[in-house]
């Protein structure tokens, strides 16, 4: 029973980090109306700057997000300004296009961080790295404690932003008639190239918050690229809340996967899921509850 108690706990918090990358992920596809293939490696630079950060000006990875995350949503919005709105604006050109655009800076952004760090693996120790909070029998991750309350507080940010703000109902506006939006004064232009930039800051938000509990090397990006389309297709596609129902899942899921199968079938879970609900529940959890 403590072993289902502490499995399930672990997969909540670091579901709570999925769930960010898939909003992110989300964010981008209901306002570009694309999938997002770069998603994962613009977390994986979010990690490389953090892992500069530390290694070279000893600054906490955690305190990094006020450094990280302005780089990574400069470089959405420079992406999204200069590569993908170009092919947006031009209706002769298909959807699939502008995803094999993020395909290729995807894989440009891989090789960029391999021709620099080659591909070792890499990690962040801190003082804290090995901490837990002991609560009876149950054993908590301080850095995994830490992550998922800052994951809350910026989730909790976003949806004031989106639903409290002009710019949040703006992005709402865009992601469900890009046309109507228009008409009544929207930028779809800026919207456009805030919101992946936007994303990218989430990303890049979990990229920075998983770092201390994860490894790094160049092709970490598109195996979280891959989880993010899990998730968006697990929640729902184009929502938020289902974003967040769906990282919660996978988290579980595999954390699940790895306690009673095998740590090596982690990831394995995660894409089985993704099969049976593009089979069985194509439109997402959103399908059953709503959301």
């Amino acid at each position: 029973m403590e072993l289902l108690i502490q499995s399930l706990i672990y997969g909540i918090l670091i579901g709570g980090l999925y769930a960010i990358i898939g909003i992110g992920m989300t964010l981008i596809m209901g306002v570009l109306g694309i999938i997002n293939l770069a998603h994962g490696q613009l977390m994986m630079v979010a990690m490389y700057i953090t892992w500069i950060l530390w290694q070279y000006a000893s600054i906490d990875p955690y305190m990094s997000i006020f450094i990280t995350i302005p780089i990574v949503f400069l470089l959405g919005q420079g992406i999204s300004k200069f590569l993908l709105f170009p092919l947006i604006k031009k209706e002769s050109i298909l959807p699939e296009n502008q995803v094999l655009m993020t395909v290729g800076i995807g894989m440009v952004l891989v090789e960029f961080a391999r021709s620099l760090f080659a591909s070792d693996y890499r990690s962040v120790r801190t003082g804290y790295s090995e901490s837990s909070i002991h609560l009876g029998n149950i054993s908590l991750h301080v850095p995994l404690v830490i992550a998922f309350v800052i994951a809350v507080i910026f989730t909790f940010a976003l949806f004031v932003l989106l639903m409290k703000t002009d710019l949040g109902r703006s992005i709402r506006a865009t992601a469900q008639d890009r046309e109507a939006a228009t008409l009544m004064g929207v930028s779809a232009k800026k919207i456009t190239i805030f919101t992946y930039g936007l994303g990218s800051a989430l990303v890049a938000t979990a990229g920075v918050l998983l770092l201390p509990v994860y490894y790094l090397f160049p092709d970490v990006g598109p195996v979280f690229t891959v989880k993010a389309f899990v998730i968006t297709i697990l929640g729902g596609l184009g929502s938020p809340i289902g974003a967040i129902a769906g990282g919660l899942v996978l988290g579980i899921a595999e954390t699940f996967g790895a306690t009673y199968i095998s740590m090596g079938y982690r990831d394995a879970v995660g894409l089985v899921i993704f099969i049976l609900v593009l089979v069985f529940m194509p439109g997402g959890l959103k399908q059953l509850t709503k959301i």
